[in-house]
């Protein structure tokens, strides 16, 4: 059974079982259905994230060990609550070797460990990117009965250590099964599998029952003993066969299952997959792109190219793809061509490449999508008419087994090079509007229609009632309600245009992406300070990778960059001018945040509120989106509503915890109104500024385009017959939106009494 709605927190050691079953009750009074955690495996570690998962088969000792997790499953079943936990079957860390006992005993014995089938490893001696330089070698040292270089240690396979201390630390090296090298190597000559380009995270081979029974044993354990109600599956599109392990997954837990599948608009999650669905960043991008003006796109099309900052996404996105096949997965891209038979090696690994590039969706599931594959394969074709031989050698063999390792190995590989070509580069490089630039998000297309927004919801409800909907995760790019306040500046094109212009000239950065992307990020996230947009802008132009990359450091640009924000935040003249637009901005950005939340919450499917949303949240990408939450701030303000104070809508952000607690308290006490979709149409002179939506014997109104609305005037929803009460305010609706809006842009009407 789904839980009604979720509540994400991101464990650490500085926030562990204990503190989450401490802030349980607080969630059972917002009206939360399930405590949603990041992972809670044994990570590398101090881990901030988890996902770095070191031993599978225990609980992490750093947030309380299963003593932990025991007695914060204890309190959840006090308070009536559900444990959905995130899990990471992709990959494992090998950072610190030592931590992980299966990469260790692989590392000391080769393939003959018990543990080498576990990890997806092309061949031995493995590639370790560990040294500063191939010179390093000389560092090697043989200590403790291991191998170290500095604080590093690695161990000695049996009968090769030598003569013990006195051994020479080179010699006993090459006769290990593993080979340390530069760190730079990595990405052309790696051999394993890795978590995108991150050599410290290497695949694990889960289609392997063996390998499957042991990395899920604890989790499917806590599943059959009652203490997870629902599991999130982290990178799906990483593993061999993700319907094949869905299907399995489904098979041993019984439980709701969602997967972090990213659809391309239009793409559908496949019908055979026994889950309930995706964990909604196809949502996202349809709930906060209707509060996106399209009027805008011309002028900021037009700010853009007269800033030198790229404009045809299509050809960035091609290019930046580009960039990742011949640099940081340049490995993958050989050791998938090294499977093609009969055509020279070169053009193998150039159609390779290009077919990586092609892919109109993450990636295909053949022969199940076999329409993308032929789609991605003809677009090669034609444009690189000279790579048609390997290319038609290519389609063959994959065709012929499309469940073989060449088969295989493009489609995991695929997804790798459209995250981290389009999400991690071309977002970073395609400034023109960044609030469209979100995972699952389609920056080319400038806002959502209204129609093509009740579609998306009355398809949600048809086919994936269940399915996760979200509006910030640990992911994203930019919070919710950053997002909602660059969609007001979408209503002010002229205004927003003119302050760039005038503030690039004045003190710009010299890079013309990055200077579009801080002015709009200064915006969204304001008030911020120096440090926190300096470290942000950092990684935002490394991940760019336009004048500096995490891997070839420009130390001249990247210090400019970092000093960049207490200049322009030291300017008095300037940081009065961004201060005023940003002020300008906050209001209306208030209005749409209240009308995302408020759309998300009552709609189709099973809504998750990340952690510190239920107030107004401008963090940034990670780590900026895993500070520490007031808790102590949300309980008081929960409490003086549930003393029946309507707050105003100011910057206390108490209007938008009273709307989370509101649709999450009815989800909870009245379930029955939560099924069902029809859009509720308006009428009158601003009809064209509120979308509605019917449940059953439920309402939900939100106000777009606040800052063009002339006045609500004549303007009236169609409501149903019978009897409607605002939720919100407890006052009786009509249908005229002037009195209907009166006091929140937002309202959430019940049939009978609320």
């Amino acid at each position: 059974m789904a839980p009604r709605s979720t509540y994400r927190v991101q464990m650490r050691p500085a926030f562990g079982f204990p503190d989450a079953a401490a802030i349980a009750d607080y969630l059972a009074d917002l009206g939360v259905g399930a405590l949603y955690s990041s992972p809670i495996l044994t990570p590398t570690a101090g881990s901030t994230h988890g996902y770095d998962v070191v031993d599978p088969t225990r609980a992490n000792p750093e947030l309380g060990g299963e003593d932990g997790r025991r007695a914060l499953v204890a309190r959840l079943r006090e308070l009536g609550l559900d444990l959905v936990v995130d899990i990471v079957p992709n990959h494992m860390a090998v950072e610190v070797p030592s931590q992980n006992a299966w990469w260790w005993d692989v590392l000391e014995h080769g393939p003959d460990s018990a543990y080498a089938g576990y990890f997806d490893i092309e061949s031995f001696p493995v590639l370790l990117p560990v040294l500063g330089s191939d010179d390093d070698i000389t560092e090697l040292a043989v200590k403790d009965g291991k191998l170290t270089y500095y604080e590093h240690e690695f161990p000695i396979a049996p009968g090769t250590e030598g003569d013990g201390v006195d051994a020479d630390a080179r010699e006993v090296h090459e006769r290990q099964h593993y080979r340390l090298v530069d760190w730079r190597r990595a990405g052309a000559e790696l051999n394993y599998r890795r978590f995108f380009d991150v050599t410290t995270l290497a695949g694990v081979r889960v289609e392997k029952p063996e390998v499957f029974d042991a990395t899920h044993a604890e989790v499917l354990r806590w599943v059959a003993e009652g203490d997870v109600q629902g599991l999130r599956v982290d990178h799906p599109d990483g593993l061999a066969d993700p319907g094949g392990y869905a299907k399995r997954l489904a098979e041993r837990a019984g439980c709701w299952i969602v997967l972090e599948k990213i659809l391309e608009p239009g793409e559908k999650l496949s019908d055979s997959w026994p889950v309930a669905g995706t964990t909604g960043y196809d949502a996202l991008r349809e709930v906060c792109g209707v509060f996106v003006d399209p009027a805008a796109e011309a002028p900021f099309t037009e700010l853009a190219r007269s800033l030198g900052v790229p404009t045809d996404f299509e050809l960035l996105r091609e290019e930046c793809r580009q960039l990742i096949t011949t640099t940081s997965l340049a490995a993958e891209v050989r050791r998938i061509a090294d499977l093609v038979t009969g055509v020279d090696p070169m053009d193998a690994r150039r159609a390779v490449a290009e077919l990586m590039v092609a892919f109109p969706v993450y990636r295909s599931y053949l022969p199940e999508g076999e329409a993308n594959w032929a789609a991605a394969i003809e677009r090669v074709r034609t444009a690189w008419p000279e790579l048609s031989e390997a290319v038609a050698a290519l389609d063959t063999q994959v065709r012929a087994d499309p469940t073989g390792e060449l088969a295989t190995r493009v489609q995991q590989t695929s997804g790798m090079v459209v995250a981290k070509g389009t999400e991690d580069t071309a977002f970073y490089r395609y400034s023109r509007f960044v609030g469209l630039n979100e995972v699952g998000g389609s920056p080319d297309h400038f806002g959502v229609p209204v129609a093509e927004f009740h579609a998306a919801q009355a398809e949600r409800e048809a086919k994936w009632p269940e399915a996760m909907t979200a509006l910030s995760t640990h992911d994203t790019k930019r919070s919710e309600d950053v997002r909602a306040r660059l969609a007001v500046l979408a209503e002010l094109p002229d205004e927003f245009t003119a302050a760039v212009r005038r503030w690039t000239e004045k003190l710009g950065i010299e890079e013309p992406t990055l200077n579009l992307l801080a002015w709009q990020t200064l915006l969204g996230a304001w008030p911020i300070g120096p440090d926190r947009l300096s470290a942000y802008l950092d990684k935002a132009a490394k991940e760019a990778k336009v004048r500096t990359t995490w891997v070839d450091h420009d130390e001249e640009f990247e210090a400019a960059v970092q000093a960049w924000p207490a200049a322009v935040l030291g300017d008095p003249e300037l940081s009065a001018e961004v201060r005023t637009l940003a002020e300008r901005i906050t209001a209306p950005g208030w209005s749409n945040a209240l009308g995302q939340k408020l759309l998300q919450l009552a709609g189709p499917g099973i809504p998750d509120v990340y952690q510190g949303t239920e107030l107004w949240d401008l963090s940034l990408v990670d780590p900026d989106n895993r500070r520490d939450v007031d808790f102590a701030e949300r309980r008081a303000l929960l409490a003086r509503l549930d003393g029946g104070w309507l707050p105003p809508v100011d910057d206390t952000g108490a209007a938008k915890l009273h709307v989370v607690r509101t649709v999450l308290r009815l989800r909870r006490d009245r379930p029955e109104l939560f099924t069902g979709y029809r859009p509720v149409t308006a009428t009158g002179t601003a009809a064209e500024h509120v979308v509605a939506f019917e449940r059953t014997g439920l309402i939900a109104v939100a106000t777009r385009l606040p800052v063009s609305l002339p006045g609500w005037g004549d303007t009236r929803l169609d409501l149903p017959d019978g009897e409607w009460t605002d939720a919100l305010t407890g006052r009786r609706a009509e249908g005229g939106l002037t009195d209907l809006l009166s006091d929140y842009p937002v309202a959430l009407l019940v049939g009978g009494q609320a």
